[in-house]
């Protein structure tokens, strides 16, 4: 048997921390690693239990999520830790900035168990979890911010089929739906997905999205 996903949960709500650790340590292959209730606590703690993925609130005192994951995920880090964001939408304008600085994905909080226990599972594996009910909107919404205005499509190094799935990527779409879209299989949407990853020196789908926004690939 492999060894269960060791889960650091970060949240300053007690009932929904004790919830989210309930949840998690009755699961045979995941078992909960510790818990806070402020960033520079997880930070701190995750240096010390050294868990496969660190559950991340936003809000939280002493030093807030969006912080604590870039201490814990961002560029720079010798030994980066995956972070999943569990957060309250319409509340939070901080989860693009925590997808920039290093995290691996985001829920919301209102998800219920499978999805949250599904998510912990995708990102334990080196893949990143986008919510597609709000990917577009989430990222949409704050991307204008921050896109250089300078930056287009010619700065990219892709072919015009790699641009096609860099932008259904940004939209939220799994593989599977991206392969529907434009009629290829699976298999080969995860080459032109490695392809993508490898071209633009990027980590992961979080990244990819973002890169998309930035360089203006979508609106």
């Amino acid at each position: 048997m492999s060894a269960p996903i060791r889960v650091l949960v970060c949240d300053d709500q007690m009932l929904v921390r004790t919830g989210l650790v309930t949840i998690i340590g009755a699961q045979p292959d995941m078992e909960v690693a510790g818990e806070c209730g402020d960033g520079r606590t997880g930070v701190d703690l995750a240096g010390k239990v050294r868990p496969d993925v660190v559950v991340m609130d936003i809000r939280m005192p002493v030093l807030d999520g969006l912080e604590a994951t870039r201490l814990l995920a961002g560029a720079g880090v010798p030994h980066p830790v995956k972070v999943l964001v569990v957060t309250t939408f319409n509340l939070d304008e901080y989860v693009y900035e925590a997808l920039r600085v290093g995290a691996s994905g985001f829920l919301l909080k209102d998800a219920p168990p499978d999805r949250l226990l599904h998510g912990i599972r995708t990102v334990a594996t080196g893949a990143a979890l986008l919510d597609p009910d709000v990917t577009r909107r989430l990222v949409g919404r704050y991307a204008a911010r921050i896109r250089p205005a300078e930056k287009t499509h010619r700065d990219t190094p892709l072919t015009p089929r790699e641009l096609e799935v860099l932008r259904l990527i940004a939209d939220g779409l799994s593989n599977s739906e991206i392969a529907a879209t434009l009629v290829i299989s699976p298999e080969t949407v995860k080459t032109f997905v490695s392809r993508i990853l490898t071209k633009l020196q990027l980590r992961d789908r979080v990244q990819a999205v973002v890169y998309a926004y930035r360089h203006g690939l979508v609106t």
